[in-house]
């Protein structure tokens, strides 16, 4: 058995929002070339995304959502989301297949023909609610691997780790209230989406840091409200919204995450995962927008999940 699936799909270098935009298809080469390079990718069996189904997307999202951005999808030129979110006329099949990787990467752990899955995916998903599109995001791709695992291979005890630096708004507003899923997360406040701060059920541990704080503050959290929660909830499946744009480099954010940072959260989740759910993680990238600092940080998350990094 294959430690740690990498999977993503051509229609991701499609998308794009206009030649100034942060999410842009650089972020996939950037990784994809730093992961070459440095031999990560020789150590993992490559999957194409397939696209997720209507149903599949119908368990996270509302049907009146699905409509409303077929309806936007154009045929040429862009079509405006939000203000910060655009689709051009490939944005829907690469939306489709981000939220099939996480289908795929689940069916995969559960099968056991791997242990872990990383989803080099775009556009991202976490700040995709259930009946609204923004922040980059189309569909929350994170949210439907998550409900795939739950009425597909009836997994009963999920954790969603999020560490963007920016919330996942999204994935709170549909998991929040259910008590099969556990959702934490650290993200700098005040910023974008401006939530986070209440959380909006019990289930949800979200921990605010401070504008130009560290790693060290980081690892405080995780240690100290993260891993005890995780250690009583004992997941059965543990999803990771992986963005890397707390990164020191990223001019997105004011904090000041370094490589061995992420490295080090990765161990620390690997060591839940592996003391209760069977080592299974499914991981799906999210943010991330200084392409030097993002490929390096990717590579020191998936270098600790297929066992090449220690932390």
């Amino acid at each position: 058995m294959s430690i740690t699936a990498y999977i993503t799909h051509p229609s991701f270098m499609k998308h794009e929002m206009g030649a100034d935009h942060p999410e842009c298809p650089a972020r996939l080469d950037a990784i994809n070339d730093y992961l070459l390079s440095h031999g990560l990718l020789d150590l993992m069996p490559t999957y194409q995304a397939p696209a997720a189904t209507e149903q599949q997307l119908l368990r996270a999202h509302t049907a009146h959502h699905l409509a409303e951005i077929e309806s936007l999808a154009p045929i040429q030129g862009y079509a405006q989301v939000d203000p910060d979110t655009r689709m051009n006329a490939y944005t829907l099949t690469a939306a489709r297949h981000a939220a099939g990787a996480a289908v795929l990467a689940t069916d995969l752990v559960m099968s056991k023909e791997v242990m872990r899955a990383f989803c080099a995916v775009r556009p991202p998903g976490h700040h995709a609610e259930r009946d609204q599109a923004m922040g980059f995001c189309i569909f929350n791709n994170v949210a439907v691997g998550i409900r795939h695992a739950q009425r597909h291979h009836g997994v009963k005890r999920i954790a969603l780790i999020d560490f963007d630096v920016h919330h996942g708004n999204g994935s709170e507003d549909i998991f929040a209230g259910d008590d099969e899923v556990l959702m934490v997360s650290t993200f700098e406040h005040p910023l974008y989406p401006y939530l986070g701060e209440i959380p909006k059920g019990s289930n949800m541990l979200n921990v605010p840091l401070a504008p130009r704080t560290y790693g060290d503050a980081m690892r405080s959290v995780v240690a100290e409200r993260w891993l005890p929660a995780l250690n009583k909830f004992q997941p059965e499946l543990i999803y990771i919204s992986a963005g890397f744009d707390a990164h020191r480099d990223d001019d997105m954010a004011n904090l000041g995450w370094v490589e061995a940072d992420y490295a080090w959260i990765t161990a620390r989740l690997l060591d839940v995962a592996n003391r209760h759910a069977g080592g299974r993680i499914v991981s799906t990238l999210e943010g991330g927008y200084t392409l030097p600092a993002l490929a390096r940080s990717v590579a020191a998350h998936v270098g600790v999940l297929i066992g090449a990094v220690d932390a």
